[in-house]
């Protein structure tokens, strides 16, 4: 006999697992289905250990530096087992956390491979065989997977994916990454800050291309005053592979070149997770590997949603959350408002830092916006001085007539954290005025965002 619930959702990642207990609290029977581990790709293996083997780096990158503080550090090196170790127990820990939460909030875990039968039905094939499941509404979020080119496909030994590059076999001499996305950029700094001479390879014409042009130019100096080679406008080939190495064929602008390696990261893109899921059959609508959905996430099959990385891009965490969030409680028979992408932040943890939301400068003009931009500096703030980081910098781009804060850009120590003070802005529809009038405390490094501001409107102070 079928087990029944109010909401089922598929995947326990970022997305479904928040989804899941935002609908328990609203009073639904809610079961969740995960076929691997609670947290999904982006806290197992991916968004959350990352991060702490960037902190590692970041760490060492600082003790290297520690004369610059007036301080002495000899014998400087890191045991790269130990760092790993390090970046699984904190996922592990987090992973234990989403099981706790869970089961606080009553949801019903399922471990298993979910295939939908029939609208509201479901087959899981568990260890103990399959077991029939049946929802009022049925979520999506079965997240997204690395894409593999044909000829640079990952096999875990020289050539990496994300999952292989989170536990190396071994610390590379000499470095490929190929596509300088967050992904890419992210294992980039951290290979490269541990000595790893690192060269990154991406197929357009600059590096982090969804980023505002200015920011992207920046980083790209930053990373080659580190040490790094960037090839933009640039092709791999092939890979040829050997016991010790890997030969890479690489077309930079019309000319090509071959150069060997002894690992090489793939970060060049992700694919939905779509297959074996039945949704064919119930007519949903799938585009490139991501189902497609509208405004709030419905896939036009009644009573079936999709949520986070499955549905297309932003491919982002707290995207996802904020989805599965919406989605429950449109299921509980709310009205929330649908996520407005331009309000969703992006973050790389590279070094230095790299953080946005809303429009570029390019594009804010080709939609027809007349624009005013601020620029700020870090080398003109106090305590980004103090710090020993006066390398960045802030980018505000408003609409010229309304004084609309269309995108905000930054650059540098901890913009990570300094992006949401502008998402809060877009979020409340704040203009030019409101941000000029409100007091930023000093010394902060989030005076940068007011002087930003200012700057658009030549009232910068202090530069």
């Amino acid at each position: 006999m079928a087990q029944t619930f109010d909401m089922v959702v598929i995947g326990a990642g970022p997305g479904g697992y928040v989804c899941a207990i935002r609908g328990a609290q609203l009073g639904l029977k809610v079961a969740i289905i995960e076929r691997a581990e609670l947290g999904g790709i982006c806290l197992n293996w991916g968004c959350i250990p990352t991060k702490a083997l960037l902190r590692s780096a970041e760490v060492f990158h600082l003790m290297a530096r520690a004369k610059d503080f007036g301080l002495k550090a000899d014998g400087i090196g890191y045991d790269l087992d130990a760092v790993v170790k390090r970046s699984r127990g904190v996922a592990k820990q987090l992973s234990g956390g989403v099981a706790h939460l869970l089961k606080k909030n009553k949801v019903t875990v399922i471990a298993g491979e979910a295939k939908l039968t029939a609208p509201g039905k479901i087959t899981v094939k568990t260890a103990k065989g399959d077991e029939a499941v049946e929802a009022k509404a049925i979520v999506l979020a079965t997240g997204a997977r690395a894409r593999d080119l044909p000829g640079l496909e990952a096999d875990g030994k020289r050539v990496w994916s994300y999952r292989h590059a989170l536990v190396p076999p071994h610390m590379p001499k000499d470095l490929l990454v190929i596509g300088s996305g967050a992904i890419g950029i992210e294992f980039a700094s951290f290979f490269n800050t541990l000595g790893a001479k690192t060269t990154v390879v991406e197929v357009m014409d600059r590096i982090l291309p969804v980023e505002d042009a200015e920011i992207s130019a920046f980083a790209k100096k930053q990373f080659v005053k580190q040490g790094m080679t960037i090839l933009e406008g640039a092709t791999v080939k092939k890979l040829d592979r050997s016991a010790d190495k890997v030969t890479a064929t690489i077309e930079v602008r019309g000319k090509t070149e071959t150069r060997d390696f002894d690992a090489v990261i793939s970060a060049v893109g992700i694919v939905g997770n779509v297959e074996g899921l039945g949704l064919e059959a119930l007519g949903v609508k799938i585009d490139r590997t991501h189902v497609v959905v509208d405004a709030r996430c419905g896939t036009g099959v009644p009573g079936l949603y999709a949520i986070g990385d499955v549905a297309g891009a932003p491919w982002l965490a707290h995207k996802a959350s904020h989805e599965g969030v919406m989605v429950a409680e449109l299921i509980a028979g709310q009205h929330p408002h649908p996520i407005r992408a331009e309000n969703i932040p992006g973050c790389t943890y590279c070094q230095p830092q790299i953080a946005s939301v809303g429009l570029t400068e390019d594009k804010a003009k080709a939609a027809g916006h007349e624009v005013r931009v601020g620029r700020f500096p870090f080398v003109g703030n106090g305590k980004a001085i103090a710090l020993g980081e006066p390398e960045g910098m802030v980018k505000t781009v408003f609409d010229a007539k309304t004084g609309e804060l269309l995108g905000a850009h930054m650059i540098g120590a901890e913009v990570t954290e300094l992006i949401q003070g502008y998402v809060v802005g877009k979020t409340l529809e704040t203009t030019e005025a409101e941000l000029m009038e409100t007091v930023f405390a000093h010394p902060t490094l989030s005076e940068m965002m007011h002087e930003s501001v200012l700057d658009a409107w030549n009232r910068a102070i202090h530069f």
